[in-house]
């Protein structure tokens, strides 16, 4: 007896079936994968890598396998590398290429999945063309979490637009030494700003449908001597108590689907290869349900740079085992060496089920595995995809909504550190423009902004931004007045001839405009930027020597700074007219420089990191105990010029009418405060209200104070308000003697203060009843009601 095929009653595999929960769709699919098949989906593949890529990291060509990369797709593909990131392309003709791999992708292999694409977007998304926004530290700046969620949901959008899945994005590595050269990708000193800022950024890429990333998990930026990739000396206190929290907040409040592990060891244990961290604690202790993606090489570097793997299949066991899900950026370790240690019964079959279960998951989350999935992104819908040069100028990642939000966010990010009356400048006859970044484009750029990341290896290749110099900002703002230009020195190094050239043009102006700071650059190609470590807080080069021949000078003088880190001012921090510090703002930021400078934008920023008084006291942050600070028995003062939370703007607040409703609580309970902020100046305004305290006696040594709120408070000129408080006693943690979190009774200080140097009221507190233990649940906020007046 025979039968007859009848392709109308075939049923689609259960893990195409929509219905289905993601984790049962996983499960099937895994079900049916052959070995290779399953690794093949925990490897990125980064086809531009090597010399047609434009190399862009350190050890690149010895970390990536030659790739055969049909071979490869026949068995499947986890995700695809950075193709917008690689080269310049046209954004349209970039998605167009994307689309064309992810269709040849689906037809190689015997399921057919896509992979997913990720992209870098740490200051905007890092592809030719795109938006590019102030950097990290200037998100601190304006301790201003709606703004910055609102950018990264803007960028969310344009990358999602054209095909991408996922951002390596936020950086939550709290700043421990600003020696180092990726400060500029933080977002400041303090844990709780971070936690707070980056958790934002995190709502607002995952609002667009992009999976966010956190890293570096957990204690990159805390390296020895600021060193990029160093082993880390902390305790278990100081990462659970600074290191930690941001990303334990991120990972709560703002549910991102990824995480990073970091490059660096922390006593001796790599985080590529430290289970109790990826495993222990993110996932069983947090809660964390996403992929974990290694950081770029950063399996391989168990074996190359840490030496705790004998050789590639003992790293690959190492990672894998410790919860690394997907090796990035390219396949090395998680591909034949894998395979080599399953069949030797080094690595069990149920570890690799394991983490492709959690990458599945994740594309069926994302639509990956549905299947009517189509590989046409929105803006390539309706278009001629056979056409490709009648693509081209099509996709706009620069829209005027983009500029809107990076000048919005540049102009709350400028901090104005000094000023003796000599802000706003009006209307000058003559002005000075002089320093090494008065008239460069890229002045405002951090090292993964896309036209440092990768375009400065094609210089015939157009920046695709409007990109106005400081010169061109200022000769917009002050129409009307004299502008001479003089470079003086570059950002690293002088002609003893320049300066004299400057001296001279100083002396026949009527205000100096000075303009420091940083080129940004990768691996030693900058002065900040990642592996751009510094030695010192000097300025770099001859700047300083430029500084103090124009001080001499006697002209009035506004020192500014584009710069990736903070720099020890020397004399400017008291013989300046005005300074105004600015980290790397983005493409709008030297018109919310010359914005500020004339007083069209009354400057509201706030320092995410202290400004050092001395350049050779690093480490220091204001998160500091007792012992470090400035004392008789050591000739070392690191007492800053400019402490955290430091910012003056055009107009001024009082602060008065506090009233304690509850100044003594239970271990469990909450504070109760309220106070009345006016603004008395001529102009709308902003202030910001920090929360600082500080725990006199404690078990273990706490820092002298640490931010536990803010609140960013508007006021038009004459507006006030009454601002309440509640802080619960959570506020009040910290790691105790036996390594677990607590809340002790005693007596507390808070700090209402309008920065780390500056408290408005100092209230006494105390906390009664038994010592109250902690856990990750705990509340993390203080409630700000703010009610007009």
């Amino acid at each position: 007896m025979s039968t007859t095929h009848d392709p109308a009653a075939e049923v689609a595999p259960a893990w195409r079936d929509t219905m289905l929960p993601p984790g049962a769709r996983a499960d099937a699919l895994i079900a049916a994968m052959t070995l290779r098949e399953k690794t093949a989906q925990l490897i990125g593949v980064w086809v531009a890598a090597g010399e047609g890529g434009g190399e862009v990291a350190p050890h690149q060509h010895e970390m990536a396998e030659p790739l055969d990369l049909d071979a490869q797709l026949r068995d499947g593909l986890g995700q695809l590398t950075r193709s917008f990131g690689s080269v310049p392309v046209d954004p349209a003709l970039g998605a167009l290429s994307l689309l064309r791999t992810q269709r040849r992708i689906v037809a190689a292999s015997r399921f057919g999945i896509p992979a997913l694409a990720h992209e870098e977007c740490l200051a905007g998304f890092a592809a030719w063309g795109a938006t590019a926004y102030p950097v990290p530290l200037s998100w601190g700046a304006t301790f201003d979490p709606e703004l910055v969620r609102a950018m990264a949901a803007a960028i969310g959008r344009d990358l999602r637009a054209v095909g991408v899945h996922q951002g390596l994005a936020p950086v939550l590595d709290v700043v421990r030494d600003a020696r180092w050269g990726r400060v500029e990708e933080t977002i400041g000193e303090d844990p709780y700003l971070v936690g707070t800022v980056a958790t934002a950024y995190v709502q607002g890429l995952e609002s667009a449908g992009i999976v966010a990333t956190l890293k570096h998990f957990a204690g990159y930026s805390a390296s020895r001597a600021g060193r990029n990739l160093a082993p880390v000396s902390m305790g278990p206190r100081e990462r659970a108590d600074v290191i930690l929290p941001p990303f334990e907040m991120a990972v709560r409040e703002g549910r991102p689907r990824s995480v990073m592990h970091a490059y660096t060891d922390t006593d001796g244990l790599p985080s590529a290869a430290d289970e109790a961290l990826l495993t222990g604690l993110l996932r069983d202790t947090w809660g964390f349900t996403g992929t974990l993606v290694a950081d770029y090489f950063g399996i391989a570097f168990l074996k190359t740079l840490h030496g705790v793997a004998e050789d590639w299949s003992d790293a690959a066991a190492q990672a894998l085992g410790s919860g690394v899900d997907v090796e990035l950026p390219t396949v090395k370790t998680f591909g034949q060496p894998l395979l080599d240690a399953v069949t030797a019964g080094a690595v069990p079959e149920q570890l690799i089920d394991r983490a492709l279960r959690r990458v599945l998951v994740q594309k069926a989350q994302l639509g990956l595995l549905d299947p009517d999935w189509d590989p046409v992104p929105d803006v390539l819908a309706d278009t001629d995809l056979t056409d490709p040069e009648a693509l081209r100028g099509l996709v706009d990642l620069d829209r005027p909504a983009n500029r809107a939000l990076a000048a919005e966010l540049a102009e709350q990010a400028v901090v104005l550190l000094r000023n003796d009356g000599l802000l706003p400048l009006g209307r000058p006859a003559r002005i000075a423009l002089i320093g090494p970044n008065a008239d460069e484009p890229t002045a405002v750029l951090g090292c993964y902004a896309f036209p440092v990341h990768v375009g400065s290896r094609h210089p015939e290749v157009p920046l695709g931004i409007e990109l106005p110099t400081l010169r061109e900002a200022l000769a917009a703002e002050f129409a009307g007045s004299e502008l001479r230009t003089v470079l003086g020195v570059s950002v690293d190094g002088a002609d003893p001839a320049g300066i004299a050239e400057a001296v001279r043009a100083a002396r026949e102006a009527d205000v100096v405009v000075l303009a420091l700071g940083d080129r940004a650059g990768l691996f030693g190609r900058g002065t900040s930027g990642e592996g751009c470590d510094a030695d010192s807080l000097e300025l770099p080069g001859r700047q300083r020597e430029l500084l103090d021949a124009l001080l001499d000078c006697g002209t009035p003088m506004v020192v500014t700074l584009l710069a990736g880190r903070p720099y020890a001012l020397g004399r400017a921090a008291t013989e300046a007219a005005a300074v105004v510090q600015c980290f790397f703002p983005g493409e709008a930021g030297t018109g919310a420089l010359a914005g500020v400078l004339s007083g069209r934008v009354n400057p509201s920023g706030r320092l995410p990191v202290s400004v050092p008084a001395h350049p050779n006291v690093q480490p220091s942050t204001y998160l500091a105990a007792p012992l470090a600070q400035a004392s008789g028995v050591s000739s070392i003062d690191p007492t800053p010029a400019y402490g955290f939370g430091h910012g003056l703007g055009y107009s001024e607040f009082d602060w008065s009418g506090l009233t304690v409703e509850t100044a003594e609580t239970g271990t469990d309970g909450a504070f109760r405060l309220a106070f009345d902020l006016r603004n008395t100046g001529e102009r709308a305004g902003a202030e910001v209200v920090q929360l600082y305290l500080h725990d006199p006696v404690a078990s273990v040594v706490q820092p002298v104070q640490r931010l536990v709120g803010y609140r960013r408070i508007e006021l038009a000129a004459g507006a006030g308000c009454r601002v309440q408080l509640d802080l619960p006693a959570d506020l009040a943690s910290f790691t105790g003697r036996e390594g677990h979190r607590i809340v002790e009774p005693g007596a507390l200080e808070l700090r209402i203060s309008a920065s780390s140097t500056d408290a408005r009221f100092t209230v006494p507190l105390r906390l009664a009843g038994p010592v109250r233990p902690l856990d990750h649940t705990r509340q993390f906020h203080p409630t700000f009601m703010v009610r007009e007046l």
